[in-house]
């Protein structure tokens, strides 16, 4: 007992500041049995806050495709093109949408060379080297689907063949396809320039805001090892990131606050259940896929959800290995019904106990075990960022991660990204842990407490993804 107790007095530091004026970080990857099998379509990241002061934008980033090895080739990871990528947003105390984006990627065919030609140029599906083939020139369409009350949606294509970032593969990759012509490689440098040619606007000269989808640094940061080795929490110093150096896929969204708003007017500096919206991801997949005999796939039949996202840890570490894949499944509105159970009594707290942390922590985990009502009100945005500033009820609890467009953003209002630094705004691993086990009673950290590359400052604010030449993950040999 002696040595569990020095052990974790090293993880729990002397002040921590919770909720709004925290640092933060958390995430789902890989959090589900069947997801986990199926990356191309694995939700693992929703970030969403409005423009500071101004309350005029809303920034949302949703990532897919967890831990993605730089080096990963030679097919190197992409957008599905037969996945439905999307992004939903609701309004006050309804969890149904009243606006959506729905995400389509589209590959470019790849021509078939005569691999004895000798006098054939660079180019088509002779080649080993997929950057050369034309392979990665992809592309995608965006639709917004607007709803009335009746519940019909109206839906608009808002930007059609946008080009997709490519990987950043490394330098010679960057400069002889560029000399080329060979399109995605329209620079001889990848840097943030380049990245930046891929932000287009969405609508007529932009009227529905910006988007950006390709490749980014994955910002989560946490200590993957120490967590999953049934919560052996490190101190800072020794605890590792265990997602450092990894990309993954993003799609960015800029939105106009008015487009959000129930009137279309600007939201104001009053926050209200009226000026609060829940921002959640999804990916969908046909329900009937045929192989056939020549390799090629058809898809067929109605959209079915594969995987969702909207506030970090919640199917990772709130739901049960039981329900996973059903959450994975189901809508928001229905968390209630489905997994109410889970949230009043988290089965954290008594696996917690079980591995000993309450006994080190020298805390009673009696109180913890149930009647959680307080986890439901710190989602529903309850007394935040005022006592009594929402009364969004509890029967209506979602997994969605609510924003007040009224109001600048701290988590849990939302989940912002500190442009040109290398921390999210609030410690959100390090705050959901302390909810969930002790009430915010004692703070509980995994050690790790900022990103290893700094948010840029602007759109689409995660930082370059790493180069497979020089920034994988492989050693030198002796």
């Amino acid at each position: 007992m002696r040595q569990r107790l020095s052990r974790y007095s090293l993880i729990v530091p002397l002040a921590v500041a919770f909720l709004a004026g925290g640092q933060a970080r958390a995430s789902s990857h890989r959090e589900a049995p069947a997801i986990s099998s199926d990356p191309d379509a694995d939700n693992t990241d929703v970030y969403a806050w409005v423009n500071p002061g101004a309350h005029d934008k809303l920034w949302v980033i949703a990532n897919w495709i967890p831990l993605e090895e730089p080096s990963g080739g030679p097919n190197f990871h992409k957008f599905s093109d037969d996945v439905r990528y999307e992004i939903h947003l609701s309004r006050g105390d309804s969890l149904d949408d009243v606006v959506a984006y729905y995400f389509r990627f589209h590959t470019a065919p790849v021509p078939r060379v005569d691999p004895a030609d000798l006098n054939a140029p660079p180019g088509g599906g002779k080649e080993f080297f997929i950057q050369l083939t034309g392979a990665l020139n992809q592309t995608y369409d965006v639709t917004r689907i607007v709803y009335g009350k009746n519940g019909r949606g109206d839906e608009q294509v808002i930007a059609k063949d946008v080009p997709v970032a490519p990987p950043r593969i490394g330098p010679r990759t960057q400069q002889v396809a560029n000399a080329l012509g060979l399109a995605p490689f329209t620079s001889p440098v990848y840097d943030d320039a380049f990245a930046a040619t891929f932000v287009r606007p969405l609508g007529k000269n932009g009227v529905n805001g910006r988007v950006f989808a390709g490749p980014r640094d994955d910002g989560f940061y946490v200590d993957l090892g120490g967590v999953f080795d049934l919560v052996n929490l490190r101190p800072k110093g020794v605890a590792q990131d265990g997602v450092a150096g990894f990309n993954t896929h993003s799609i960015a969204l800029e939105i106009p606050t008015t487009e959000l708003t129930a009137n279309g007017q600007p939201p104001g500096n009053t926050p209200s259940d009226d000026t609060t919206i829940g921002v959640w991801s999804a990916s969908s997949r046909r329900k009937v896929s045929i192989l056939r005999r020549d390799g090629s796939k058809r898809d067929e039949g109605p959209w079915v959800q594969v995987s969702r996202l909207g506030l970090p840890l919640v199917n990772e570490v709130i739901i049960g290995y039981q329900d996973k894949d059903k959450y994975n499944r189901t809508k928001p509105k229905n968390d209630v019904a489905n997994f109410g159970a889970y949230f009043l009594n988290p089965v954290s707290v008594r696996d917690a106990e079980a591995v000993g942390i309450y006994a080190a922590l020298g805390i009673d985990p009696t109180p913890f075990k149930s009647g959680r009502t307080d986890i439901l009100d710190v989602i529903n945005l309850k007394d935040i960022p005022t006592p009594g500033a929402h009364s969004i009820p509890l029967s209506g609890t979602g997994d969605v991660l609510r924003v007040d467009l009224a109001t600048d953003s701290a988590f849990p209002n939302g989940r912002p990204l500190v442009p040109g630094t290398n921390r999210e705004q609030g410690d959100v691993t390090d705050v959901l842990l302390s909810l969930l086990l002790t009430k915010l009673q004692v703070p509980i950290s995994d050690g790790v407490d900022n990103n290893d590359v700094t948010f840029l400052n602007e759109f689409p604010f995660l930082a370059l993804p790493w180069q497979g030449f020089d920034q994988g993950h492989g050693k030198p040999t002796p």
